[in-house]
């Protein structure tokens, strides 16, 4: 269900991530990459700004979250998408983006919102005022 290539030749990776294929290449970074392609879950800091108001993660996105548009996933977990990466390209969404699969969602968030948004990403959208 889940791939990703390792790859010992970085000239290489453009093709694969041309292909939809994740690739990863030094050893610790590697090690967390394959992690992550391989058991998605929750998110994954990228970056953080000085003060450490906000930080910028890759968030695992359940499937229920296919066809949905940007404006929605941002609504009901309160993050700010800041770009999806498709098919190995990044890209960045419009509010009327909808979510296909295999889309890796690269959002904004407060650190101390962490435990909530990964939840609303797991769990779907909210189907009559309820998740």
């Amino acid at each position: 269900e889940n791939v990703a290539a390792r790859i010992y030749d970085p000239r290489r990776a453009e093709v694969y991530q041309r292909l939809g294929i994740p690739t990863v290449a030094t050893v610790r970074w590697t090690a967390d990459q394959m992690l992550r392609r391989l058991l998605p879950s929750g998110a994954e800091p990228l970056w953080r700004d000085p003060t450490g108001g906000v930080q910028l993660a890759e968030v695992y996105t359940s499937p229920v979250w296919i066809g949905q548009k940007i404006s929605r996933l941002q609504e009901e977990t309160g993050v700010r998408v800041a770009f999806l990466t498709r098919l190995g390209e990044a890209m960045l969404p419009t509010s009327q983006t909808v979510l296909q699969e295999g889309d890796l969602v690269h959002v904004m968030m407060r650190p101390e919102d962490v435990a909530e948004v990964e939840a609303a990403f797991a769990e779907g959208p909210e189907e009559d005022g309820q998740r």
